[in-house]
């Protein structure tokens, strides 16, 4: 049982950049999340407008006012099945984008542990090398 923890230990490791080049890895890592907080601004922004587009067909099919026709009941049926498509389109991107916002804040965590880790080896070398 040992063993099978030290092998995975020793993988697990071997999957970190190299110490000297954590600069640099902190860096493609800062621009790798913030490329994903941009993609993640757009799915919230897609998910509210056709949210939002959905409701604007319910209240134009639902209410009329002095400058909108009032509809006849087909156009009404339209606009109202087209209101509930855009509005369940508009749940479904929520929905992916509350999923993809839980994987990136995941990732943020997971880059900070190996940032730190890639710190601390660093400073064990540094202090035995000083000795």
């Amino acid at each position: 049982m040992e063993k099978g923890s030290e092998s995975m230990r020793e993988r697990l490791l071997a999957r970190l950049p190299q110490t000297e080049n954590r600069e640099v890895y902190r860096e493609e890592t800062a621009a790798l999340l913030a490329r994903y907080d941009r993609a993640l601004f757009w799915e919230k922004v897609a998910a509210r407008t056709m949210m939002l587009i959905g409701l604007v067909l319910f209240i134009m099919a639902n209410f009329t006012w002095w400058w909108w026709p009032k509809l006849g009941t087909n156009e009404k049926v339209v606009f109202e099945v087209m209101a509930a498509v855009f509005y369940f389109l508009g749940a479904i991107y929520q929905v992916g984008y509350e999923v993809s916002r839980s994987k990136v804040d995941l990732l943020k965590e997971v880059k900070q542990v190996q940032l730190q880790i890639l710190e601390l080896q660093a400073s064990l070398r540094k202090e035995a090398a000083g000795q």
